[in-house]
């Protein structure tokens, strides 16, 4: 190669334009606010610094929410220009309250910062439930991390309080080279909701959904995409307000009782529910037996089903969930177990098993249709969440396969010599609290799990809780009410909702009510249900007992679990009890959601590290 050839293939490698993408979709990652970028760029963080220029005009999408619901409460929050707000939207009058979930488009300005694009703002904390994690995930709405926000600010987690400014960097990108030559003028910051795909949204938006998947670095046609996430949109113009959409809350699950005063239930409300429900199931059960007969009669004719067939059935209806779902011979399931022998075997119908001699799962069999469990879990996405790796149909019993939890129940450790210290019993707390929040508030539709307790929250090698067997959890939508012996006798004593128990109400404040319970299973060490004196006793009817009576402020030690050294901690314990008890409620609308539940959980936890650190400076 001579010199002249040299030097013209070295501009060609200097001023071609990068076909990388322009950044890596971060995913569910945005979510853990423990991440690091001391390796380099993370998008955990922010949108990496690669484009051609390092200032440029960009734009977001922020859904209308209290008290974010006008264009000058969404410029104030946004720091963005209030004209150039109400001109893209086609506003005139910037106090005007917006439908709450209305899409607004928010011009901003994008710069480089480091190793990151941000367009900044800023942020006074009003109350003391607020964190980095709520502020960037409820209050931005995914338009910004956790993560980013510690890095620019100098308060510590443990240190936020009322009336701190925070600053906030919002996710925001400027085009690269290669994007610029292709049409492209600017970058939206897109958040993800439940019903979108790249498809969809490259539809709305009017661009080509190839510019979509290299934008955000994603190798497949159609990539799962996580609510509450963000993805950036390649535009060649400015985005319209006709590209907007509202998104519509979806309706109260639970259903409407009149306040009444003291615990006295609303029992006409209730009685008319159980006679409509009675009615319901009386006509279900005549037309079944209509159906069966019929069925019977054509099954005759035809010589009916082979067993083959009902088992392709059954294969297809699973392979059916999800294209990317794992379906495992029965053959591999039964080699990573050792044809499911009695070492393998972890407890009811969980067995341990190495797949490929190496990879160490949980694999659970059913003798029930398991495909909407694993519908559900193939929709859901969340540390706290167990996760569903693959499935199996063998001979009319299923098998699914689960991450494996090297340290097994929280009901186990509870009852093991092995003591669970404060900090963890209270971040187990918090993990499932978060858990139950993703599913109450962010699936579509809302998911009820029906079953919390002890023995359904797993805990990792790092005593992280992620809540787990979701055989019974149903969509809220799908079933607020009902009546059927086989749902409580598959619910665990101790843990049912009064509601559940006598009317069959399916809501998620039966959720909180076994969380409640959890939680005092947590503080106690006891179980929901224990012996005393030769009678069975339920926790929570002890608990109450103590407080009612006036003990619980005085003499709070009783009802801790000795093991726990809490000589510094007590009040934080009683807090914790406390909150149980707000949601054990007897009236599910007196119950706390999950959003206040956790907000509270994460308050203790925040508080009682706040007085230990002192504690130790102090001496």
């Amino acid at each position: 190669m001579d010199c002249s050839t040299l030097i013209v293939f070295i501009l060609f490698l200097l001023f071609t334009p990068k076909l990388k993408a322009q950044q890596s979709y971060a995913g569910n990652s945005v979510m853990d606010c423990d991440n690091t970028d001391d390796a380099g760029p993370s998008p955990a963080f922010l949108y990496t610094c690669n484009g051609q220029k390092q200032s440029c005009k960009s734009f977001l999408i922020f859904k209308s929410q209290p008290p974010y619901d006008s264009l000058s409460a969404i410029s104030n929050l946004t720091s963005s220009d209030p004209s150039e707000l109400a001109r893209i939207n086609i506003i005139s009058d910037n106090t005007l309250l917006l439908p709450q979930g209305k899409e607004v488009i928010v011009p901003v300005v994008c710069s480089c910062s480091g190793q990151y694009y941000e367009a900044k703002t800023s942020f006074t904390i009003p109350s003391i439930y607020d964190t980095y994690f709520t502020i960037a995930n409820s209050t931005y709405q995914g338009l910004s991390t956790c993560n980013a926000m510690m890095s620019h600010n100098n308060y510590s987690a443990l240190s936020l309080e009322p009336g701190l400014k925070l600053q906030v960097p919002l996710r925001c990108a400027c085009p690269t080279r290669n994007q610029t030559l292709n049409g492209t003028k600017f970058l939206l910051t897109y958040l993800v909701s439940w019903d979108d795909s790249v498809s969809k949204i490259s539809e709305r938006f009017n661009v080509n959904a190839k510019s979509v998947l290299n934008a955000n670095g994603f190798t497949e046609d159609d990539p799962t995409l996580f609510p509450f996430t963000t993805i950036l949109i390649p535009l060649s113009v400015e985005p319209s307000s006709s590209q907007t959409r509202i998104h519509y809350p979806p309706p109260l699950m639970s259903p409407t009782v009149s306040p009444i005063h003291g615990k006295r239930r609303s029992k006409k409300v209730y009685i008319w529910i159980g006679i409509g429900v009675l009615v319901i199931v009386l006509c279900l059960i005549i037309f079944a037996v209509l159906f069966y007969h019929q069925k019977k009669g054509s099954e005759k004719k035809t010589g009916g089903k082979s067993k083959l067939d009902l088992q392709e059935e059954l294969y297809v209806s699973i392979a059916k969930v999800d294209a990317g779902l794992k379906l495992y011979k029965y053959e591999e399931l039964e080699s990573a177990t050792e044809d499911f022998s009695n070492k393998h075997w972890l407890g009811g119908s969980v067995y341990r098993g190495f797949l490929c001699g190496k990879v160490l799962v949980a694999i659970k069999k059913m003798r029930k249709d398991a495909s909407e469990e694993v519908k559900l879990l193939q929709k859901i996405n969340h540390f706290n969440l167990i996760s569903l790796l693959g499935a199996c149909e063998h001979c009319k019993d299923f098998y699914l396969v689960y991450e494996f939890m090297e340290n097994g129940s929280l009901r186990d450790w509870l009852s093991c010599p092995q003591v669970l210290g404060w900090n963890h019993r209270v971040q187990i707390a918090l993990d499932i609290a978060n858990g139950l929040h993703y599913l109450h508030n962010f699936t579509s539709p809302a998911y009820v799990h029906k079953d919390i307790k002890s023995s359904n929250v797993l805990l990792n090698k790092d005593l992280r809780a992620k809540i787990a067997n979701f055989s019974l959890a149903r969509s809220a939508e799908k079933e607020t009410y009902g009546f059927s012996s086989l749902k409580f006798a598959q619910v665990s004593k101790g843990y049912m909702a009064p509601e559940y128990i006598e009317y069959g109400l399916v809501t998620p404040a039966i959720d909180v009510y076994a969380f409640g319970v959890v939680m005092l299973e947590l503080v106690t060490g006891k179980e929901a249900v224990f012996t005393e004196d030769g009678v069975e006793v339920l926790l929570s009817e002890a608990i109450f007992s103590v407080m009612e009576g006036g003990n619980g402020e005085v003499e709070p030690v009783g009802l801790i679990d000795p093991n726990l050294n809490l000589e510094h901690l007590m009040e934080f314990a009683v807090r914790l009890i406390k909150l149980s008890l707000a949601c054990l409620a007897e009236e599910p609308e007196d119950r706390p959601r999950m959003p206040q539940v956790l907000s509270s959980v994460l308050k203790i936890q925040l508080d009682a590290k706040r007085k230990m650190q002192n504690f130790y400076v102090k001496y």
